[in-house]
């Protein structure tokens, strides 16, 4: 929907600029906590943030959409994207053990911790981007080989959804429920560079 489309939609519907910014802000609270409750069985969490950027975007786009199409969309990602969440704690496990490595005072260890912390971070950016391009009848394969490729290729996209990992991170050790609604946050960011990549 173009600028001028979408502003003559909110004048239609009556509802000021400040109204549905502030809706777009509890809409994405609100999906954090379904993001969150679709990602307990941990290695979920791909197919979760795939459904809540699917329903972020329809939020974006006007149309209608709630918990039951969330579900839907997430029963339709979990198809392969369980095996992405697998492997994600694979790699986190790998990485766990390299940090190992370097309090454990290794020669090279350093080196290794770093780069294993960098491919960490690089692959938690290339699921989110992959969630946030996900749609029905997409494989998990294809998603994450072109979200590998826009991770490189977009390092100022990629940065803003370190950023919001980050939030993320710093909410959970400040007041740990605050995580929670914030995950709706991460994935509107990671829709958001999404769409700005397809702008370029």
């Amino acid at each position: 929907m173009t600028t001028e489309a979408h502003a003559e939609s909110r004048k239609e519907r009556g509802e000021s600029l400040l109204a549905e910014r502030f809706a777009l802000f509890a809409e994405c609270l609100l999906t954090g906590v379904w993001i969150a409750v679709a990602a307990l069985p941990l290695v979920t969490y791909p197919a979760a943030f795939a459904a809540g950027a699917r329903h972020l975007g329809r939020r974006l786009a006007h149309e209608r959409g709630g918990w039951r199409e969330f579900a839907a969309d997430f029963r339709s990602a979990l198809r392969g994207g369980w095996l992405v969440g697998l492997a994600g704690w694979a790699v986190l496990a790998a990485v766990w053990v390299d940090v190992r490595a370097v309090r454990a005072g290794l020669p090279g260890g350093a080196l290794v911790g770093a780069v294993g912390v960098s491919a960490l971070i690089g692959a938690a950016v290339a699921v989110l981007r992959a969630a946030a391009a996900w749609t029905p009848g997409v494989t998990w394969r294809s998603l994450l080989a072109a979200a590998g490729r826009r991770t490189v290729l977009d390092p100022a996209g990629s940065f803003l959804i370190v950023g919001g990992l980050a939030v993320v991170a710093l909410s959970a050790w400040f007041v740990a429920p605050l995580a929670v609604p914030v995950l709706g946050a991460v994935a509107a960011a990671a829709v958001a560079v999404e769409e700005r990549y397809l702008r370029r």
